[in-house]
């Protein structure tokens, strides 16, 4: 297979000379763990002693990870990215909260977004988080099989109603509906509540998706259990494939409660098992949509060898790849660029309320081994290849 991801001019033709540097610099900041630490720090403290920083911020680390602050600010970059061949999926990154109130904002702003994408073939999918439509600590206690009060299980049906009333939108707008994946306790909850959309919604096509964190060990067995369910109930499955956010914390919490971690051996085990996740639902099609949202070049090249030997189109709406807007940008445009189904995931949300996810962006960059490195010597072959152009 023909080696696209070196391609850097495709890859960043969208930067301006000065994007690409400061992209390089944002990413040579990332790369040292210290500066990030001390960073993390500083910003916290100016945001909540409301010094006047929000300007730099937007002008920096923001506008490279952001699409904007809301979905009307975030349009020129979708449509931008599109003539590039890439789609968008607007994620409003605003940390969950466990009141009501803030419960149901996320959840008005979850149906606002499908009517606002529907008919724009730029974003066909729209996002949420388990937790922003319901407590952390009641999705645990439900996935612990512990029995709830009765103001818990009123509690329980209003997030169920949420979940319900937005799938169906989805459905009622044929826009596709990510979910994402959080920690391993709180997790099973999620996962049956998923499972109930999809009987529900996916009767004709996927229309909803759940997330399969494969850094989980235990996640293909759980995979191949949907797709028997699904057979035989008749249904179709989407699942957004991911390696995982949380491994600290998962490794950390199973160490201190006495129990196996969740978390796979080694990051080759992690790699095969998203591989072998993929192949999986390749050859299981019939029935499954894949979104496979992955920086990783190898699982990228793998789903496009196995595209080709199954002999399925590049622009199949049951394959799409999904990176982060801000990163891998190397993978997307390329991939763009050469007609597969390709989509950024493009955060957006008030400066100051985006920041707890903007601040774990830098600290994953920083913890995961050779994805900076990697960006860094992309942005800088490029900054090479202009400078030779120019010439």
């Amino acid at each position: 297979m023909e080696k696209i991801f070196e391609d850097t001019k495709t890859a960043f033709a969208l930067k301006t000379d000065a994007e690409l540097e400061r992209a390089y610099f944002l990413f040579k900041l990332i790369a040292n763990q210290p500066l990030v630490r001390i960073g993390t720090a500083v910003t916290n403290f100016a945001i909540k002693t409301h010094l006047p920083v929000e300007g730099l911020i937007r002008s920096t680390v923001f506008d490279h990870f952001c699409g904007g602050v809301n979905e009307e600010d975030c349009m020129p970059v979708v449509d931008k990215i599109f003539e590039k061949g890439v789609c968008s999926v607007l994620d409003y990154s605003v940390e969950g909260k466990d009141e009501e109130n803030p419960l149901d904002e996320s959840h008005r702003r979850v149906i606002d977004i499908l009517n606002f994408v529907k008919e724009k073939e730029a974003i066909p999918f729209a996002v949420f988080k388990p937790s922003s439509f319901g407590r952390f600590s009641l999705f645990q206690k439900i996935s612990e099989g512990k029995e709830l009060t009765i103001r818990e299980q009123d509690e329980w049906d209003r997030v169920v109603n949420r979940f319900d009333s937005s799938c169906r939108k989805a459905h009622q707008l044929d826009v596709s509906l990510l979910i994402d994946a959080e920690e391993s306790w709180m997790q099973d909850a999620a996962d049956n509540l998923i499972t109930d959309m999809m009987r529900k919604y996916n009767k004709k096509k996927v229309i909803v998706y759940n997330t399969l964190q494969m850094y989980r060990w235990d996640r293909m067995d759980f995979l191949k259990k949907l797709y028997r369910q699904a057979e035989e109930e008749g249904f179709y499955v989407g699942v957004k494939l991911v390696r995982g956010a949380y491994m600290e914390k998962e490794n950390e919490r199973a160490e201190e409660m006495g129990y196996p971690t969740p978390i796979c051996p080694s990051k080759d085990a992690t790699d095969k098992n998203y591989n072998e996740a993929i192949t999986y639902m390749l050859e299981h099609l019939d029935r499954m949509a894949i979104f496979a949202g992955t920086h990783n070049e190898e699982s990228s090249y793998r789903l496009m060898e196995l595209m080709e030997k199954y002999r399925i189109a590049k622009d199949d709406s049951r394959v799409w790849f999904g990176q982060l807007y801000g990163m891998s940008d190397h993978i997307s445009y390329n991939l763009g660029a050469r007609g597969y189904n390709v989509a950024k995931y493009l955060p957006f949300g008030p400066v100051k309320d985006v920041m707890p996810y903007l601040i774990r962006r830098a600290e994953e960059n920083t913890s995961v081994a050779g994805q900076t490195s990697r960006e860094l010597s992309l942005l800088k072959n490029e900054r090479k290849r202009r400078k030779l152009e120019f010439l």
